[in-house]
């Protein structure tokens, strides 16, 4: 399998000095910029951009100005950005005759005042000052970059300080406007990129897409069968599963009369017809009395099964619900969380890699990411690499082997046509059947946004037990 390239930029290190100015009641007249706020009464944030990408923000921690250089930062990560292959063509394509040369623009804005929006949707934050670092996203292509690692001025006052300047961190000028501290890198990250080519319950190929090549992978088989038929079921009809006692676990009672949407399964073949991935719905979406729809409170569950040694053994479980709200212009959301399970943990638990919600009518994407879960390190090594300045240890890293971007997929909205796209980080693939098991976490993950539709709504026949059985 080969991968597609991908660049990962991540900024951090975000650190924020005020002029001396500004710490002084008045007098003097200084009108340097900022000045008026003061590091005890006004936290600032930044709102970083790049490019067309939807903005992120993150806090700038107020220092002393007495503090000197960036020793004094914490090294907490503020903002990542993933640039796909056709960005990275884009970015590196000759401009046509006359027009500007495609670069690449992150865009720090740093605000006084607290996260938030007034009426109109206009930042609550009054505007101390923008940074723009451009970056060569080819070169990072092949290799980790350090495209800023330090303080520079901000402000308009002045005129100076608008771009990151080698030596910007320090003389009169310095002293003179705002300071922000920051690094921007960029690392390579590849990723395997996978496509249903129809929706997960018409039980569609898998192929996977290199560039505008796309070749099979895997096949899937949606199904729709009772949990007792489910437990009875392993990968070579093995009596003796160790699974089966997981089954019965998440597998729990609440199967009772009423509205419920239960046993829907998506086995994942190889192309010699094996199955490798299971996405088996254990936990059936109820409806929480009184309402049409599935609560947090009462979440639907599915288990993801890799099959080991002949039996199907869990490797992490994805619970969903539908929530109020979240979704844009007051639609509803589907709230997901995905977690390992004790075998694939070094703790012995399971744990939470990824809690967040999509919109019910728009869609979005499920994600686990754990960029922001480990410190944001000076040098330029990848903070998931074994010697990058994330690494914890081994045996402390509570994620087992999940570091950095793991996997992502594309989630529709209510209604539409949906064939889930894929991708997956290099580092967590070792074999076809790794890849299998977020292929089928993906199907799970779309198949739930029917699973927790209003009851009062009617399922697509695809979804309907009754027509499973008549195709049995």
């Amino acid at each position: 399998m080969d991968p597609c390239p991908f660049v990962r930029v991540l900024v951090g290190n975000l650190a924020l000095k005020m002029p001396a100015a500004t710490h002084r009641g008045g007098g003097g007249g200084s009108s340097a910029s900022g000045a008026g706020v003061h590091p005890t009464t006004a936290p600032c944030y930044c709102r970083i951009s790049l490019n067309k990408l939807p903005y992120q923000t993150a806090s700038a921690p107020l220092l002393p100005p007495s503090e000197e250089g960036p020793a004094s930062c914490t090294g907490a990560f503020a903002a990542a950005f993933h640039v796909s292959k056709a960005d990275l063509d884009r970015a590196a394509a000759k401009p046509a005759l006359f027009a500007p040369r495609r670069t690449a623009r992150l865009k720090v804005s740093v605000y006084a005042g607290r996260r938030g929006s007034s009426c109109g949707g206009v930042s609550s934050g009054r505007l101390l000052g923008k940074v723009v670092v451009p970056l060569d996203l080819k070169a990072a292509a092949a290799k980790p970059v350090v495209f800023h690692s330090g303080w520079v001025a901000i402000g308009k006052r002045r005129g100076a300080g608008r771009k990151p300047a080698a030596g910007s961190g320090g003389g009169a000028a310095g002293h003179a406007h705002a300071q922000l501290n920051l690094t921007v890198r960029a690392e390579p990250d590849p990723r395997f990129v996978f496509e249903f080519d129809g929706e997960p319950e018409c039980s569609p190929q898998v192929l996977q897409v290199q560039g505008r090549m796309k070749q099979p992978m895997f096949t899937c088989k949606f199904s729709c069968r009772s949990n007792s038929d489910l437990r009875s079921r392993s990968v070579q009809s093995d009596p003796g599963s160790g699974g089966r006692n997981w089954l019965a676990k998440f597998g729990s009672e609440r199967e009772r009369m009423g509205k419920e949407r239960k046993g829907w399964s998506v086995t994942v073949h190889d192309l010699s017809g094996s199955p490798v991935a299971l996405a088996s719905m254990v936990t059936p979406f109820v409806a929480s009395p009184g309402t049409d729809r599935v609560s947090r409170s009462n979440p639907g569950g599915w288990l993801i099964l890799r099959p080991v040694d002949g039996t199907w053994t869990p490797w992490g479980r994805l619970e969903c619900w539908r929530e109020r709200g979240g979704g844009g212009a007051g639609g509803d959301s589907l709230g997901y969380r995905f977690e390992l399970v004790p075998d694939h943990t070094n703790s012995g638990v399971g744990v939470c890699v990824a809690e967040s919600a999509v919109s019910a009518s728009k869609g979005g994407r499920f994600a686990i990411d754990l960029t922001a879960a480990q410190p944001f390190g000076r040098s330029g090594s990848p903070g998931c690499s074994p010697r990058g300045s994330g690494d914890f240890g081994h045996g402390l890293w509570p994620f087992g082997s999940f570091r950095g971007f793991v996997m992502s997929a594309a989630v529709q909205g209510e209604g539409r046509c949906s064939k889930p796209t894929v991708e997956v980080g290099v580092a967590h693939v070792g074999c076809a059947e790794d890849a299998a098991a977020f292929v089928a976490l993906a199907a799970a993950v779309d198949l739930s946004m029917d699973a927790c539709r209003l009851f009062s709504c009617k399922l697509r026949r695809e979804l309907s037990a009754s027509r499973a059985e008549l195709l049995r």
